[in-house]
């Protein structure tokens, strides 16, 4: 069973036991689900502590601001001369609040209470001791977890260690050096009580090796580095590999529905399908979607085994000029194809379910073959994924200009499918947070940063093999060549813009490759390696809080 879903069988079981106990006297409001020093933690259950923090993550990884858009891979759902702060850079301002932010210090907070209560209140027996370095282990880490996701866009943050207790308008930012050091100490202190093999859903020791390695990799590249960062981080992410051979498992079966728990995957924020409404939450499906359930007359119903639109990004034209031919990934990340899942019309053509709808082929077609192909569905070529209507091909059957999805149309994402979903966007699907193929490329990039190129070929040859069967494709290797690898393994999975500001990447490759940069971006490298502190933070501590340049 999954460790959230174990806890609330728990808290229901006993709510229930309250309830019938009560008999004919008005029951009382007592807290059960939302566990407190005022009601029964004590070191029987105070690991409900530790699972709270678990159960924030959630709010962090459904929010995909500041990872995606304005990048090389992913751009938005708009004409290109439309605008975007987030995408292009054009007017970029302090948002008032900012949930990329909050919901991080969430976890901190819920950490440093877990902590705090382990360390200064709960009466731990001799027996228990084990369970208390756990669970502090589990809380710090996921507490490092946090300040990385903080750091690495907003550079140096408040750190906070205490439980909060009070309101407080005094809040101070640590410098970026001081909140990478943070984050390494809390990283190595957490990792000798973490296991090897934890109950699934809890944070690994080979997890907190994985981002250790990428702590490290990242602050290699700073004018404070250690010595060693790049071999450390190399060292940590073989460790965080572990002997495990990513060619046991395709790509397509490691995300496969049915093999979410799979030994790849190094850790994984929790959902799923309990009876609870918070569990059956997730929108990763809904990531790099428009909407198909436009083409309802034509067979694509509402009820449509995609999925809705969560999210204004989509793929850029480059992205998908990275699938060679031989690599399987393709078919698994992205859908050539919208089936229909019901009857429908269009023109002289009665659509059943099982049709094709409407095709993205992988190369342009020629124009027979486009005109034979458009009596039976739409077709729409690579150069035209983007926002715009094509010219009709005169005498077929499905005329651009007929089509419900007339502005925008491009391969929709597959590899988030949801075959559990609510209200179209909630779904219960976990969500990976790392996996060992990354592993492989934070080692490659490490190797290579520490001038040992032939290791970091063996790494990244790896990743590929395993989506093509070519075991040697590189034989050189170069950060760029890694930033490919990274697109095609992890597109909507890492955050990629944080992967292109670590390796100094991110203005050439968003001038190169991403549509709307092109057309009109705005971005300064002296303003936008920083995302904006929220104005909320300075309100609340105006004379200690500052915002960063340029906001």
């Amino acid at each position: 069973m999954k460790l959230l879903k174990n806890i609330k069988y728990k808290i229901v079981l006993l709510a229930f036991a309250v309830l019938f106990s009560a008999c004919n006297d008005y029951i009382e409001e007592d807290i059960f689900s939302d566990i407190t020093s005022e009601n029964f933690i004590d070191e029987n259950t105070a690991d409900q502590l530790v699972v709270g923090v678990y159960t924030q993550l959630r709010s962090v990884y459904k929010n995909y601001g500041y990872k995606f858009l304005g990048t090389d891979i992913f751009t938005i759902k708009g004409e290109l001369f439309s605008t975007s702060s987030e995408n292009d850079y054009f007017a970029v301002t302090a948002p008032d609040g900012n949930g990329v932010w909050s919901s991080n210090y969430n976890v901190i907070a819920k950490a440093n209470t877990a902590i705090n209560r382990y360390e200064n209140q709960i009466n731990w027996s001799d027996t228990n001791l084990d369970d208390k370095a756990y669970g502090i282990a589990q809380a710090r880490a996921l507490r490092a977890l946090a300040y990385f996701n903080l750091v690495v866009q907003y550079g140096g943050v408040a750190l906070e260690l205490e439980e909060p207790q009070s309101i407080r308008t005094d809040y101070t930012r640590s410098s970026e050096e001081e909140t990478y050091t943070l984050i390494i100490a809390e990283l190595e202190a957490a990792i000798p009580d973490l296991l090897d093999t934890p109950e699934t859903g809890r944070f690994s020791k080979r997890a907190a090796q994985h981002l250790l390695s990428e702590v490290y990799l990242t602050r290699a590249y700073k004018s404070y580095a250690g010595t060693n960062d790049f071999e450390t981080a190399a060292t940590l992410a073989e460790s965080a590999i572990g002997g495990y051979d990513i060619r046991s498992q395709s790509y397509a079966e490691v995300f496969d529905f049915d093999n979410q728990v799979n030994d790849e995957v190094l850790f994984a924020v929790q959902f799923g399908n309990s009876g609870f409404s918070s569990d059956k939450s997730n929108t990763k499906h809904s990531l790099f979607m428009y909407s198909v359930f436009n083409y309802e007359s034509q067979g694509v119903s509402r009820a449509n085994p995609y999925g809705g639109v969560g999210s204004s990004g989509m793929p850029t034209p480059y992205f998908y000029s990275l699938f060679a031919d031989d690599d399987e990934r393709e078919n698994a990340t992205i859908h050539r194809t919208i089936i229909a899942d019901k009857e429908g019309v269009m023109g002289t053509d009665n659509i059943v379910a099982g049709d094709t709808v409407v095709y993205y082929p992988k190369k342009a077609l020629d124009i027979a073959e486009l005109t034979d192909k458009l009596d039976r569905y739409w077709v729409y070529q690579p150069d035209q994924y983007l926002y715009m209507v094509p010219d009709d091909i005169p005498g077929v059957n499905y005329l651009y200009s007929a089509s419900p999805s007339q502005n925008i149309h491009f391969p929709i994402f597959k590899k988030f499918d949801d075959e559990d979903i609510n209200a179209e966007i909630e779904g219960s699907r976990d969500t990976f947070v790392f996996r060992v193929a990354e592993s492989h490329l934070l080692a490659a990039e490490a190797y290579l940063g520490a001038n040992d190129p032939v290791n970091a070929l063996i790494h990244l040859n790896r990743v590929r093999e395993r989506a093509t069967g070519v075991a040697n494709y590189y034989t050189s290797i170069s950060v760029d060549d890694i930033l490919v690898e990274r697109a095609l393994e992890l597109a909507g999975e890492s955050n990629r813009w944080a992967v292109l500001k670590r390796t100094g990447k991110l203005e050439e490759r968003i001038e190169l490759y991403n549509p709307h940069v092109i057309d009109h971006g705005a971005f300064d490298p002296d303003i936008h390696y920083l995302r904006p502190i929220p104005n909320n933070e300075l309100v609340i501590s105006p004379t200690t809080m500052e915002q960063n340049p340029g906001y």
